[in-house]
């Protein structure tokens, strides 16, 4: 049974699948469905209430909340694929080449995966972060930094497991050519594996994203991104709650969607490691 098929039969991967894609198609569409510039001060409409003009009023400046939200998707969700992206495809590259061709390159590439795994991951972002400067680049280059030595690892494992199976055994002993085999045998068999991974893994991205944006480390003013939005209403959490609760709801959706969604793939792609929640 091919895979969209066991997705239709799956509610929950159903749902998640649903949730995910509206939010992307309102991120694109943004510009065509937000009311307001998201960015447009307007003092005379500070924390402005719930309206037909506003429906989830506004912010310290009068900004419109619903048009940041809609924009916050682009610089939260958009630049969480993003990154989620380029790291699959380097350490994916890395790994394939490190499992497969195995040697001296395989022994250079896993002493150095062990050194960038040693070091907790955030206190590695944090120290890129604060050598590079501030700013949502130096975060992404972060996160790639840290991230691409766990890929490499989980697809070298992957590689290797495979490479010992007969078919593989014999497209090498007729001397088939490595790209070959890499595109025709390895890639299918690992790709399951890392489809679960990176839908597992965009949820803690995009925590990550939003944690340094909140603090001041990630997106800058006057961007739409919802840790931001949480950072700038904090002050004001007691008096307007609702400001915070918007954006934190946000992202808890948009998290739990892609968590409860790679779930879902693992037990598909993998049931002999079914989980039962």
């Amino acid at each position: 049974m091919s895979l969209a098929r066991q997705l239709m039969k799956n509610k929950m991967a159903l749902c998640c699948l649903m949730i995910i894609s509206i939010i992307i198609l309102l991120g694109i569409f943004a510009p065509y469905i937000a009311p307001f510039d998201p960015n447009k001060v307007r003092i005379v409409r500070k924390y402005a209430s719930i309206s037909t003009e506003h429906w989830l009023g506004c912010d310290h400046l009068g900004r419109d909340i619903f048009s940041r939200l809609l924009y916050g998707i682009r610089s939260t969700l958009f630049l969480s694929l993003l990154t989620m992206t380029i790291t699959i495809i380097v350490g994916s590259i890395i790994g394939l080449i490190s499992g497969y061709q195995r040697g001296k390159f395989d022994e250079v590439i896993m002493r150095l995966c062990d050194i960038m795994l040693s070091f907790p991951s955030q206190v590695m972002i944090l120290a890129i972060v604060g050598v590079l400067g501030v700013g949502i680049e130096n975060v992404i280059i972060a996160n790639i930094v840290v991230k691409w030595a766990w890929y490499s690892r989980m697809i070298r494992s992957s590689v290797i497991k495979y490479s010992r199976k007969n078919y593989i055994l014999f497209s090498r002993a007729i001397g088939a050519p490595h790209s070959f085999i890499i595109r025709r045998h390895l890639l299918p068999n690992i790709m399951s594996e890392l489809v679960v991974l990176a839908t597992l893994d965009t949820g803690w991205v995009i925590l990550n994203i939003s944690a340094l944006s909140f603090i001041g480390l990630g997106v800058q003013a006057p961007t739409a991104e919802w840790g931001l939005m949480l950072s700038e209403a904090k002050n004001v959490m007691i008096q307007h709650p609702m400001q915070m609760v918007y954006p934190g709801i946000a992202i808890l959706v948009v998290v739990a969607a892609f968590n409860l969604l790679g779930d879902c793939l693992r037990d598909i792609l993998d049931p002999k490691e079914k989980t039962h929640v």
